[in-house]
């Protein structure tokens, strides 16, 4: 059963998000559905990209121009934002009614925007689209997932997956194997340590996004493949995944630097980069600034499989174009979001960024199989025996409990004054709770 209307503890958030939605949507210059008007695939339409980066923005800018060079009665007007303000700015914008016709989404964020009544599902305009069949199965199914009602409100673009990345150079100096098995992950943590020469095996993000990287981390060691239990209950705190995570958290001080239970991405990343660090966990989008960093000394990984040999991966968000409802030229949104997952433009996105493509003639082109590291984390991803634990992003809390709530727990699990039982136990009782209310307001 879809909602109604606002998700129940959005609405407050929504109402006040309203008083400054006039001024909001003059600040980016590109509220009111499309500002063109016109139908039948022609005219002007709004295209919002909540991930503005260095790396990305150019390429956006270079999709519209051949978009706009091979559809000349549509002109895309484009406004960019950082993906920190994404959820915000989205909230804003359909408090006041002023969304842009297409915008760029990720199922992190897809189940409150969607939730909120605010897109058109794309089901119908996907069977009869040249891209159907040719879009990956299980990003079809992750975004089908993450959505209030098992409908397709995202057409998939991009998504990631998690990577030990580590020091080749290291390795080869120390005769090691690469970190494809956990056994050689915690061997290699072990003997590439010497903090005499400031060399550390790992480095664990214990800061600012840590959550997720643990999580990733301890299903793929505990081999379980579902986020709920056949009762509905999480399985995050399945005794499997706390000596995972015990297992984790041990390394810490160890095997890594002290200061790690601060990092976040940038801070783990420069420690990597600045070569005191043998390996570290993150995704595919760090490819670009090892490569600049370490070209020739390093390489990645997908994360090891489970004990049985079967690769448990947790869901990285998916990226994807979504259409307004409110959107005056739905027709010209949906050509535009269409041209963005065809083969030639998926080619050049995730080429540049170096992700993983939705459209599956695009994962087996040349430019993929010119990565080493993305060849084999497509191959692991498209596997049928691969099991892909879906985060819950339809939980409208699911942000919150992951970040604001869970991290300073996490952080009290590396100092030693909690543990890891402790920390996956309260965890679950959130997210327990916050599927509880889910599934009532859904009347199931």
């Amino acid at each position: 059963m879809s909602r109604r209307g606002p998700l129940p503890g959005l609405r407050s958030r929504l109402t006040a998000a309203s008083a400054v939605a006039v001024a909001a949507c003059l600040a980016l210059a590109g509220c009111g559905g499309g500002s063109g008007g016109s139908s039948g695939g022609k005219g002007e339409i709004t295209f919002w990209d909540g991930n503005a980066s260095a790396s990305g923005t150019p390429v956006w800018q270079q999709i519209i121009r051949e978009f706009q060079n091979r559809n000349p009665d549509i002109k895309v007007k484009y406004v960019s934002f950082p993906i920190a303000q994404a959820q915000q700015k989205y909230d804003t914008a359909i408090a006041s009614g002023g969304t842009p016709d297409v915008g760029l989404m990720s199922t992190s964020l897809l189940a409150n925007v969607a939730g909120q009544q605010a897109l058109d599902p794309l089901d119908d305009r996907l069977a009869g689209s040249s891209l159907n069949g040719k879009l990956s199965p299980k990003l079809l199914e992750l975004v089908k997932a993450a959505g209030p009602d098992g409908k397709l409100y995202e057409l998939p673009q991009t998504t990631n997956t998690g990577i030990v990345w580590y020091r080749s150079d290291w390795f080869k100096e120390k005769d090691l194997k690469p970190p494809t098995t956990w056994n050689d992950f915690y061997t290699a943590a072990e003997k590439l340590t010497d903090a005499g020469d400031n060399r550390f095996g790992f480095t664990i993000r214990g800061g600012a996004g840590s959550i997720a990287q643990a999580l990733e981390f301890a299903y793929a060691q505990s081999g379980i493949p579902t986020f709920w239990d056949a009762s509905g209950r999480t399985t995050v705190n399945d005794p499997r995944n706390v000596a995972a995570v015990e297992k984790t958290v041990a390394l810490y001080k160890k095997n890594t630097p002290s200061a790690d239970v601060n990092n976040d991405y940038l801070k783990m990343n420069a420690q990597f980069d600045g070569g005191s660090i043998g390996m570290m966990q993150h995704n595919l989008g760090s490819y670009i600034d090892h490569q600049k960093a370490l070209a020739g000394k390093f390489a990645g990984t997908p994360v090891p499989p489970s004990p049985d040999g079967t690769h448990v991966l947790l869901s990285n968000p998916v990226g994807g174009l979504s259409i307004f409802k409110k959107s005056r030229n739905k027709d010209a949104a949906w050509k535009f979001a269409e041209f963005v997952s065809g083969k030639e433009m998926n080619d050049l996105w995730n080429s540049k960024v170096g992700q993983i493509p939705a459209n599956t003639e695009s994962a087996t082109a040349g430019w993929v199989k010119g990565n080493a590291t993305l060849e084999t984390a497509v191959k692991v991803l498209n596997d049928p025996q691969t099991k892909i634990v879906q985060m819950p992003y339809h939980l409208p809390e699911f942000n919150a409990i992951t970040k604001a709530e869970s991290e300073p727990l996490y952080q009290k699990v590396l100092l030693g004054q909690m543990s890891a039982k402790d920390f996956l136990d309260q965890l679950a009782a959130k997210l327990n709770e916050a599927q509880a209310k889910y599934k009532q307001r859904r009347g199931n």
